[in-house]
C-alpha cells in the first residue's frame, strides 16, 4: 500500500508529459490555401493592391489552424526582393493581414509571387503556400508628347493628306490608362484636322500671302480621358519660284554693346529653276578675324566678373584671387602680366601656395563643381608617373593621406575623392578616383576644365562642352574609406600637395592657372560653364528649338564658322536668318570682319551643284575709351566724439564714366553740343556705367587696436559685391553700376576710439574698370582731428610754483563752491571750422611747465581755462575770486614742503660727493658719480592732497553734504579705465574730484 502514492505521482507526470508532447507536435495548417487548392482556383492565395494603397486584398483570407499561431513568414521569394509583410491580426483564430511595406509602382513591377508559412507559438512551421499579387494601375500620369514642339513645311496651293504626325505616350502601366485614344486641335479656326493616330492634314489649300505660318495647339487623351499639356505645331507655308540668295546685305554695321545682332534677317534662296530635285541644301558661313588675333579675346573682364556676368553661383570660392586685402596667399606667386585684365599665376614646378583654412570648408560634400583655366607645360620625355597637383587637400601632419585632389599624370586629368571615416558603410568600396585621358591636357594650350560631381555621377567639361564618356574613359577606381584618425586636420594647397609627415610640399605643377574655384554643396549649371569659355567675338548659331528632322547645325570650336543643312530651302532660310554676330567686349577692336557664304545643293541623283559665293562684311564701329572720374569731399574736421561714434569717409562721393571724345567736342563747341546732345547721350549709353572695383586706402596703415573701417554688408550682399579688408584699407570688387558703388561708399565709416593719438588721417579712393585698365583719378580725403584747446594759455615764463599754486587755489575754491564755474565763450576768431563742432577744451591737454597732467573730468570744472584763467582771464583775477582761508593754508604748506625737499636734496648730493672723494680704492675715475645734470623735481600735489584731507577732516562735521559728494566722486573712480577715455568727459562735473585725481608719481624719486 505504500507504493500507491508513488504510482499516482508517476501517472500524473506521464499524463502531463503526454499533453506537452501532443501540444508540441501540433502542426499548423494554412486553412484557406488548402481549400483553394481543392477548389480549383489555381492553388495558394491571390491578392490585389492599388498603387496608392498598402493593404492587400487577399483571396481567400490568410488563416492558419491546428495550433496557436504567433507569426507568418515569407520564405520563398520567386522574383527577388518582396516589399510585403504579414501581420497577425488574431493569434487564437490564426488570422493575418498582408501589407505592402511601401507604396508600389505598377510602372516598375506589376506582379509579385512568393511563398508564406504559418509559425506556431511552439516554433513549428506549416507547409508553404504561394501568394500571387497583382498591382492595380492608377491613372496618375497624363499623356506627354515625344517632342516639345513640332515644325513642318508645306508648299502652298495643294492639299496634303499627311503634313505631320505627332505622337504622345502615357507612363501608366495598364492599357486603360497607358494607351492614347484620341488627339485634338484646340484652335478650331485653323484649316487643319487630326485623326486618332495623330496625323495632321490641311482641309483646304494653303496660301502664303494669306498666312505663311500656322500655329496649332494639339492635345492628346488617354483612354481614361486624362488630357496632356498642349504642344505647339508650327506649319510653315512655302512660297512656290530664281536660283540664288536675296536679302543679304553687303555691309552689316555693328555698334559695340548692342549684344546679339542677326546678320541676314531677310535672307531668301530661290530654287524654282534648279535643274534637279534637291535632296538637301548646305550653307557654310565663315567669319574672318585672323587679322585681329586667332584666339578669342577673353581678357576684357576678370574671371570673377565674368562669373558674375555669366550668372554663376555666387557661393563659388575663388582659390586664386588677385593679390589684395583678404587674398594675401597668392602674393608670392609669379604672375604673367601679358594678359590685359585677368591675372594668370605661373607655377614653375617648385612653387605652391597654402589656402588659409578660413577661406573654405575642407568638406566638399557629395555635390560640387571645380573649374579652372589651365595651360599645362608638358615636356617630351617627362616621366609619365610624375603627379602635378592643381589642387590638393591632405593631412596637415604625421600622415600623407590625400582627402581630395585634382592633378595631372601621364596626360590624364585625375580627380581623387576619398571617402571620410564614418561616411556610409565602412566595409564597401566606393568610386574614389576618376581618370580622364585628354589630348588637351598636354597640348600646351589654354583650356577650361570643369568637374561637376553629383556622387556617384560625375561630368567633365572641356572648353565649355561636356565630355562624352566612353567605355574606359573615364577610368573609375574604387577604394575603401579613410581610416579613423584623431587630432589631424587638413591643409589645402594649390599648385602642389602638402606632405604632412615631411612638413613640406611635393608634386608641384608646371604651367599657368587662373580662375580656380570650387562650388561646394551644389553644381554649376551647364549653360554657365559654357559661358566661361565663350568667345567675346563669334558667330552665334540659331536656337536649337528651330531644329527639326533633316536639319543640322555644325560649328568649329572658335565659333567663327557655321555649317547649316536642311532638307529644303525653307529649312535653310529659317536657320540662316537666325545666324547672329555678337561681340561682348565693351571696347572691341574696330574695323571690318569679312563674311563669306558658301552654298551647295545635293541632288537626289547624288550630283552636287554650287551656288556662287556671297561676300559680305561686319563693320565694328569704334568706341571712345572711358574716363572714370571720382569726386567728393577732400577734407574735413571731426571732434573726438564724432570719431569715436564713426564718421563717413565719402558721404558725397560721385563716380562718373564718360568718354574723352565727347568731352573734347563739348569743350570746343558748346553750341554744337546742344544740337548733338542726343547723339552723345546715345553714345554714352553704349558705354556701360559700371566699375569693377573701388579701393579706399589709408596712410599710414590702420591701428587695429583702436581704428576700424565698417561698410554696409546688406548692400554688399544685395549687389553681390565682395569686400576685402586689410590694415591698408578696403577693396570692393565686382562688376556693378556706379550708382550701387556710390551707395556703398556713402556708408563707408571710419571709427577711432583713441583720436588723441592722431593729428590727421589721409584716405585715398580709386575706382577702375576692366581690372585697372581704366583707372580713375585719386580722391584724397584728409580727416583732421580737432584736439580740444583752451581760449588762452599760461605764459611759458610762469614758474611751476605759481602754476601749481594757482591750480591748487582753483581746486580748493571749486571744492567749496555750490555751483560749477563756467568759462567765458570763445571768440568767433578762435572757433574751429569743421563739419562737426568740437567739444569744450579738455583738461588733459593743458600744460603746467613741462609736465602733462592727466586730469579726469569729474566735478564742476569744465575746462582748463576755468582753472588757469577764471572768468577774469588772468591768474591774479582767479586768485582774487577764489581766495579763502583754506587756500592760504594750502599754499603755505606747499611752499614749506617744497623748501624742505630742496634742502634734503642738497644735503644728499653733498654727502654723495664726499663719499666719492674718500673712495681711494676706486681705480677708474670715470666711474665717479656725475651729478652735474641732476635735477630734483618735487611733486607739490602730495602736500596739496595731504593738506586738503586734513582740512576736510576738520570741517567734516560742518560740511556733511560736501563729504558725501567727495565720497561719491572717489567711489566712481576706476583704476582700469583707459587713460585716453578722459577726453570723453570734458563736460562732466569735475572740479573737486578732478583735482584729487592729480597725483605725482614719485616712485623713482631719490632725495
Amino acid at each position: 500500500m505504500a507504493g500507491w502514492p508513488t504510482l499516482v505521482v508517476v501517472g500524473v507526470a506521464l499524463a502531463l508529459f503526454a499533453a506537452v508532447s501532443n501540444a508540441e507536435t501540433q502542426v499548423p495548417r494554412l486553412d484557406g490555401a488548402a481549400r483553394s487548392v481543392g477548389g480549383g482556383n489555381g492553388g495558394g492565395y491571390h491578392g490585389l493592391v492599388d498603387e496608392d494603397k498598402l493593404i492587400v486584398d487577399v483571396t481567400p483570407k490568410i488563416r492558419a489552424v491546428g495550433a496557436e499561431i504567433c507569426a507568418f513568414r515569407i520564405v520563398n521569394k520567386h522574383h527577388g526582393e518582396t516589399p510585403f509583410e504579414i501581420v497577425v491580426k488574431d493569434r487564437e483564430k490564426g488570422e493575418a493581414e498582408l501589407r505592402a511595406k511601401k507604396s508600389l509602382n505598377c510602372e516598375k513591377k506589376k506582379n509579385y509571387k512568393f511563398d508564406i508559412v504559418a509559425v506556431s507559438c511552439a516554433g513549428i512551421s506549416s507547409e508553404n503556400a504561394t501568394v500571387h499579387i497583382s498591382v492595380n494601375d492608377v491613372n496618375e500620369y497624363a499623356p506627354k508628347f515625344n517632342q516639345p514642339s513640332y515644325v513642318v513645311d508645306v508648299d502652298e496651293g495643294r492639299p496634303v493628306d499627311k503634313i505631320l504626325q505627332v505622337e504622345a505616350n502615357d507612363a501608366d502601366c495598364s492599357a486603360k490608362y497607358g494607351d492614347i485614344c484620341r488627339y485634338d486641335i484646340l484652335n478650331k479656326d485653323q484649316p487643319f484636322a487630326i485623326d486618332n493616330e495623330g496625323v495632321i492634314r490641311n482641309t483646304e489649300p494653303l496660301d502664303y500671302e494669306k498666312n505663311h505660318n500656322h500655329i496649332l495647339q494639339v492635345v492628346a487623351f488617354d483612354c481614361g480621358m486624362k488630357r496632356s499639356e498642349p504642344v505647339l505645331v508650327s506649319v510653315k507655308v512655302n512660297r512656290v519660284c530664281r536660283l540664288g540668295w536675296t536679302g543679304i546685305s553687303e555691309r552689316v554695321e555693328y555698334v559695340p554693346g548692342s549684344g546679339r545682332q542677326d546678320l541676314f534677317p531677310e535672307a531668301l534662296i530661290n530654287l524654282c529653276d534648279f535643274p534637279c530635285q534637291p535632296e538637301s541644301i548646305q550653307a557654310r558661313l565663315t567669319l574672318a578675324s585672323s587679322h585681329l588675333g586667332k584666339n578669342c579675346d577673353r581678357d576684357t573682364y576678370t574671371i570673377q566678373n565674368q562669373r558674375k556676368l555669366c550668372g554663376a553661383n555666387s557661393r563659388a570660392i575663388d582659390l586664386l584671387p588677385p593679390t589684395g586685402p583678404g587674398a594675401e596667399w597668392t602674393r608670392d606667386l609669379p604672375v604673367d602680366q601679358g594678359r590685359e585684365a585677368d591675372q594668370v599665376f605661373v607655377f614653375d614646378g617648385a612653387t605652391g601656395v597654402t589656402v588659409p583654412p578660413e577661406v573654405m570648408s575642407h568638406n566638399l560634400t557629395r555635390n560640387f563643381t571645380m573649374s579652372v583655366w589651365l595651360k599645362h607645360d608638358h615636356h617630351a620625355g617627362q616621366d609619365k608617373h610624375v603627379k602635378e597637383h592643381i589642387l590638393c587637400n591632405a593631412d596637415d601632419h604625421q600622415m600623407n593621406r590625400h582627402h581630395f585632389s585634382l592633378f595631372i599624370r601621364n596626360c590624364r586629368l585625375i580627380l581623387l575623392l576619398r571617402r571620410e571615416f564614418g561616411d556610409g558603410d565602412l566595409k564597401s568600396f566606393r568610386p574614389a578616383e576618376f581618370r580622364w585621358k585628354l589630348p588637351q591636357v598636354c597640348d600646351g594650350q589654354w583650356h577650361h576644365y570643369a568637374v561637376s560631381m553629383e556622387f556617384p555621377e560625375v561630368q567633365l567639361y572641356v572648353d565649355g562642352r561636356p565630355m562624352v564618356a566612353s567605355k574606359n574613359n573615364p577610368e573609375i577606381i574604387d577604394d575603401w574609406p579613410l581610416h579613423n584618425s584623431h587630432g589631424l586636420n587638413t591643409t589645402l594647397t594649390v599648385g602642389a600637395c602638402w606632405q604632412g609627415s615631411q612638413s613640406r610640399m611635393q608634386h608641384f605643377m608646371r604651367g599657368s592657372m587662373a580662375g580656380l574655384s570650387i562650388l561646394a554643396g551644389q553644381t554649376e549649371l551647364d549653360e554657365v560653364i559654357a559661358c566661361f569659355h565663350k568667345c567675346k567675338e563669334n558667330l552665334e548659331a540659331p536656337p536649337m528649338e528651330l531644329l527639326q528632322p533633316g536639319m543640322e547645325i555644325l560649328n568649329n570650336n572658335d565659333l567663327t564658322e557655321l555649317t547649316l543643312e536642311g532638307e529644303n530651302k525653307t529649312n535653310l532660310e529659317v536657320l540662316l536668318r537666325k545666324v547672329a554676330y555678337a561681340n561682348l567686349r565693351d571696347f572691341p577692336t574696330p574695323g571690318r570682319r569679312p563674311l563669306r557664304l558658301y552654298t551647295n545643293i545635293i541632288c537626289s541623283s547624288g550630283r552636287t551643284l554650287k551656288i556662287p559665293v556671297i561676300e559680305s562684311a561686319i563693320v565694328v564701329q569704334a568706341t571712345p575709351l572711358p574716363i572714370v572720374t571720382v569726386t567728393g569731399l577732400s577734407s574735413s574736421h571731426y571732434g573726438y566724439e564724432s570719431l569715436r561714434s564713426g564718421v563717413h569717409l565719402f558721404p558725397d562721393a560721385r563716380i562718373e564714366v564718360s568718354n574723352a571724345d565727347a568731352a573734347a567736342a563739348a569743350d570746343q563747341d558748346s553750341s554744337s553740343e546742344e544740337d548733338e546732345s542726343s547723339e552723345e547721350e546715345d553714345l554714352l549709353m553704349n558705354i556701360a556705367q559700371r566699375v569693377d572695383s573701388c579701393t579706399a586706402t589709408v596712410y599710414p596703415p590702420l591701428n587695429p587696436d583702436h581704428e576700424t573701417l565698417t561698410w554696409p554688408q546688406n548692400l554688399l550682399n544685395q549687389f553681390k559685391i565682395e569686400a576685402k579688408f586689410s590694415h591698408d584699407g578696403v577693396t570692393l570688387m565686382g562688376s556693378e553700376s556706379t550708382n550701387h558703388y556710390e551707395q556703398i561708399l556713402h556708408q563707408l565709416q571710419y571709427n577711432n576710439h583713441k583720436p588723441a593719438f592722431y593729428l590727421t588721417r589721409a584716405f585715398k579712393l580709386i575706382c577702375s574698370q576692366m581690372s585697372g585698365r581704366f583707372a580713375s583719378n585719386e580722391l584724397v580725403h584728409t580727416v583732421t582731428v580737432d584736439h580740444p584747446q583752451s581760449s588762452s594759455f599760461v605764459d611759458g615764463s610762469t614758474s611751476t610754483f605759481v602754476a601749481a599754486t594757482t591750480l591748487s587755489a582753483s581746486v580748493s575754491s571749486a571744492g567749496h563752491s555750490t555751483e560749477p564755474s563756467t568759462s567765458a565763450p570763445q571768440p568767433a576768431s578762435q572757433q574751429m571750422s569743421s563739419m562737426h563742432q568740437s567739444k569744450t577744451a579738455a583738461p588733459a591737454h593743458a600744460k603746467i611747465d613741462r609736465h602733462h597732467v592727466d586730469i579726469r573730468p569729474v566735478g564742476p570744472i569744465t575746462s582748463i581755462s576755468d582753472v588757469y584763467m577764471g572768468m577774469g582771464g588772468t591768474v591774479q583775477g582767479h586768485l582774487s575770486n577764489g581766495a579763502s582761508h583754506t587756500v592760504t593754508i594750502i599754499v603755505m604748506v606747499c611752499a614749506g614742503f617744497l623748501l624742505l625737499m630742496i634742502s634734503l636734496g642738497v644735503v644728499r648730493v653733498r654727502a654723495a660727493r664726499r663719499r666719492a672723494q674718500q673712495d681711494e680704492t676706486t681705480a677708474d675715475t670715470e666711474m665717479a658719480w656725475d651729478d652735474s645734470a641732476l635735477t630734483i623735481t618735487v611733486n607739490p600735489m602730495e602736500t596739496l592732497e595731504a593738506a586738503e584731507k586734513s582740512t576736510m577732516t576738520r570741517t567734516s562735521l560742518r560740511h556733511d553734504d560736501s563729504d558725501s559728494e567727495d565720497d561719491s566722486c572717489h567711489g566712481n573712480d576706476s583704476s582700469d579705465e583707459d587713460p585716453d577715455d578722459d577726453d570723453d568727459d570734458d563736460d562732466d562735473d569735475g572740479g573737486v574730484c578732478k583735482a584729487r585725481d592729480l597725483e605725482w608719481d614719485n616712485s623713482t624719486l631719490s632725495i
